[in-house]
């Protein structure tokens, strides 16, 4: 989610020049983001509103030049962000036209689709006056650099953002393994597979929860797997090994493979989770008796939704996850995001509760306006064997230490129960 601000701190390379607007005011527009030229004109992308919808839904691009002179460039796909220069030119990403659901694009002034058909996903672009923006590529499981010129730079394992953590030398973590398998439809899929330190296969089967992402439009990367939700590496110090699922509509395939869940959220998605769950489950790895599964956002969603496709889950988390999507479409900040999702009860964990035979604890922050935690409450009427923990003062994140410490003690105890 774009973080919504009035105030605009342009990032000066090199410094700007004496005669630079050091505001930016485009009228009947929000001003979203600015990148500034070596010259002093600013390149600005502006929202309709500063409300994500209708704001987001309406982006467009303008550059302002020294004297404040605006030239409008004219409307860009929606999400649109991450404005830089390339010598007199300006770049964009934004979402692939003509759907809310899909892959990031990378487009220039004239709003033209310059990373079509590429077969991974740009996510961030980084100006760098005097040579070509330099693009940062999600690219399965790992990440590359390139120019917009196509030179390649670079590619590193994982994510390109720091370690969340420091001074965790001497920890043994558990054995990380890559993953790769077909889909049903011989889609090629990855995630990873987390086991307890010290631990291979052939000690398996393992007792295995299953951590679904959140976006849908995110990844999970070949990073250590440490966060403040319930991570692959705080399950594995526990004994249980973790299962990361990449499933389509996500990173890190291009546009095609993040589309496929427009209109269908939870469909091929779920049956891809299960597949390598399967997978698992026949080499011996995962005890199929013992399985969890967990999730936060669009993960909490799927936890919830898995648990009405099939009964062989004993316990599920759902963080901050949609029980009913028509009344989220109405509620939500990201109305229609959602709705490019999917728009009917069909596609609602509320619809199927009767069903849901898993242990469930159900965890969301009070003040969330991502995800209002009326979608908790519902659930948690809807399935008589639930836990509902609603944090004060919290977002679509949980931000405080005392809170994290809380849901990471209460997930110990209900994965204990594998």
């Amino acid at each position: 989610m774009r973080e919504l601000t009035d105030e605009i701190a342009v990032a000066h390379r090199p410094p700007p020049a004496k005669n630079a607007p050091t505001g930016v005011i485009i009228p009947g527009r929000h001003v979203a983001e600015v990148a500034q030229h070596p010259d002093g004109r600013l390149a600005v992308i502006t929202w309709s509103s500063p409300k994500i919808d209708p704001g987001l839904l309406n982006p467009a691009l303008h550059v302002v030049d020294t004297d404040g002179t605006v030239t409008d460039l004219g409307a860009t796909p929606a999400d649109a962000g991450s404005p830089v220069w390339w010598g007199d030119e300006v770049c964009y990403l934004a979402l692939t036209p003509p759907h809310l659901q899909g892959g990031n694009a990378v487009f220039d002034q004239r709003h033209r689709n310059l990373t079509e058909g590429m077969p991974a996903c740009p996510i961030d672009l980084v100006q760098d006056d005097g040579a070509a923006p330099v693009m940062v590529v999600a690219t399965g499981l790992d990440t590359e650099f390139r120019r917009l010129d196509g030179r390649f730079l670079a590619r590193v394992r994982g994510s390109h953002l720091p370690p969340r953590y420091r001074d965790l030398d001497g920890i043994r973590w558990g054995v990380q393994e890559r993953l790769r398998y077909q889909a049903q439809d011989g889609l090629d899929l990855d995630g990873l597979l987390v086991l307890p330190p010290g631990r291979t296969r052939r000690d398996g089967p393992f007792r295995l929860v299953t951590i679904v992402h959140g976006g849908p439009y995110d990844r999970w990367t070949d990073d250590v797997q440490l966060h403040w939700v319930p991570s692959a590496q705080w399950l594995a110090h526990q004994g249980i090994a973790a299962f990361l699922p990449n499933p389509r509509g996500g990173q890190g395939h291009g546009h095609e493979f993040a589309a496929a869940v427009a209109k269908k959220v939870g469909q091929e998605e779920w049956h891809d989770i299960e597949t390598g769950i399967d997978l698992l489950v026949a080499q011996g790895i995962a005890d199929p008796d013992r399985l969890g599964i967990a999730g936060w956002s669009h993960g909490g969603f799927m936890a919830a939704w898995a648990t009405t496709r099939t009964d062989r889950f004993k316990v599920a988390l759902v963080g901050a996850g949609i029980s009913d999507w028509p009344k989220l479409i109405a509620t939500g900040e990201w109305g229609a995001f959602e709705a490019a999702l999917g728009d009917s009860a069909e596609h609602s964990p509320l619809t199927y509760a009767d069903r849901i035979r898993a242990e469930m604890l159900i965890v969301h922050g009070a003040d969330d306006t991502n995800v209002p935690v009326e979608q908790a409450e519902l659930l948690h009427r809807a399935v008589k064997h639930s836990e509902l923990v609603v944090y004060p003062g919290e977002g679509h994140s949980l931000r405080k230490r005392e809170h994290r410490l809380d849901l990471l003690n209460r997930a110990r105890r209900l994965f204990a129960k594998l």
